[in-house]
């Protein structure tokens, strides 16, 4: 494999993927699958199939049959179509990649994919399409599809793809574990680096630096400090301008991927000095409704009914309900199937690759613990992450 790649994935596990998802279209008779992405932290699915990513907000438009090569739509020269090398190992599965030079903040461009993509399916002879997570795509680009994709049927895929890919082989696990564990290096280097003086923004650029040169592709680094009563809550880069004083809480997600692209997140709090009785007490809130989370996911449960159970666990201590999206999947998506939440309608399966992270905010606290599960046979196994679940107090 070309030495380009941080770390590819494999062909035999792209071949795995390719012929699970044709048996199905096979039955369900299906001629090819559509999808569209535009970026790597809620766009996985052209990675999934593909083993590239899409990035940038540029889309990046698939088209898989249930026979032959996939076709991929693209930034490029207008008009140009390449066809890759048998070994070049970024086009694995592809036979032909059309180009356009299309934006989505410009808006007369937002249908050139589609008219590409609907060329495909005529030239496939594709009747009987299926849309993969058309949430995902452009507006313009799903809009102009479908108008100009004549005599063709189109149908959501999108349930059995999501079914097949919150399954983790092997192979994706062992990716998996290398994001946990480069995650857990991250938050000991921060604990490292962190003092009076610095910016928010300035510890946060120092945790992607260390999750970068440790081989993370993407993610978002949200933090925020306070001083001592106040939640220190999330804040995205544009509001981390705070410096950070002697006894303020500092709470930080390392919501990256690792090498191979893979999804985990990780959340902890830190005190420059020692932390009150309010803000103990409540960390400890949450991981004591982490593991009570832990104990309901079980293969076979409804996920729906974790959260029913988690809620009915706050209620009896005193505790807000969720309300949010406090556990879900993980892998080439940020938040990927299941949810726990009462809208989703997967069940928990051994293979999944779960994140927990109960909390709750109120004018004095920020209750945070986030951490990843394997579901095992019989539940959770231990915790892919060690960073222990505790306060740093620096």
């Amino acid at each position: 494999m070309s030495t380009r790649f941080i770390s590819p994935i494999s062909d035999a596990e792209l071949v795995r993927r390719w012929n699970a998802v044709r048996a199905i279209m096979a039955r369900e008779d299906i001629d090819a699958l559509v999808m569209q992405n535009s970026n790597d932290w809620l766009g996985g699915y052209v990675r999934w199939f593909t083993g590239a990513p899409a990035n940038n907000a540029y889309p990046r438009a698939v088209v898989f049959p249930r026979e032959g090569d996939m076709s991929v739509v693209e930034q490029g020269d207008m008009g140009a179509v390449t066809r890759p090398a048998a070994d070049e190992p970024s086009t694995r599965g592809v036979d032909r990649i059309l180009h356009t030079p299309s934006y989505s903040a410009v808006g007369f461009t937002n249908s050139y994919d589609a008219r590409l993509v609907a060329d495909e399916l005529r030239r496939l002879g594709a009747r009987r399409v299926g849309w993969v997570n058309p949430g995902g795509a452009y507006f313009g680009f799903g809009k102009e599809l479908e108008r100009t994709a004549a005599n063709t049927s189109f149908i959501d895929a999108t349930e059995w793809v999501d079914g097949l890919k919150a399954i983790k082989s092997d192979e994706e696990w062992a990716l998996i574990r290398r994001t946990t564990a480069l995650q857990d290096e991250v938050m000991t280097s921060v604990a490292g680096f962190i003092r009076p003086g610095l910016h928010d923004f300035e510890i946060a650029a120092f945790a992607q630096y260390e999750a970068q040169k440790r081989g993370a592709e993407q993610g978002i680094f949200i933090s925020s400090s306070s001083p001592p009563g106040k939640a220190a809550v999330f804040r995205p880069r544009h509001m981390q301008g705070r410096k950070v004083e002697a006894g303020d809480a500092f709470a930080l997600l390392v919501e990256t991927n690792g090498p191979g692209g893979y999804y985990t997140e990780l959340g902890r709090t830190f005190v420059l000095g020692k932390a009150n009785q309010a803000l103990k007490a409540s960390v400890g809130h949450a991981r004591d409704a982490q593991v009570n989370t832990l104990r309901n996911l079980k293969p076979g449960i409804a996920a729906a009914e974790v959260l029913t159970r988690h809620n009915a666990y706050m209620v009896k201590q005193g505790l807000p309900p969720e309300k949010r999206l406090y556990s879900h999947g993980q892998g080439y998506d940020m938040v990927e199937r299941p949810l726990i939440r009462d809208d989703e309608t997967m069940r928990i399966e051994e293979g999944m690759s779960i994140v927990v992270h109960p909390g709750y905010v109120n004018d004095e606290v920020f209750a945070l613990i986030c951490d990843n599960y394997q579901i095992g046979a019989d539940g959770p196994g231990e915790c892919l992450h060690r960073t222990p679940k505790e306060i740093f107090e620096l």
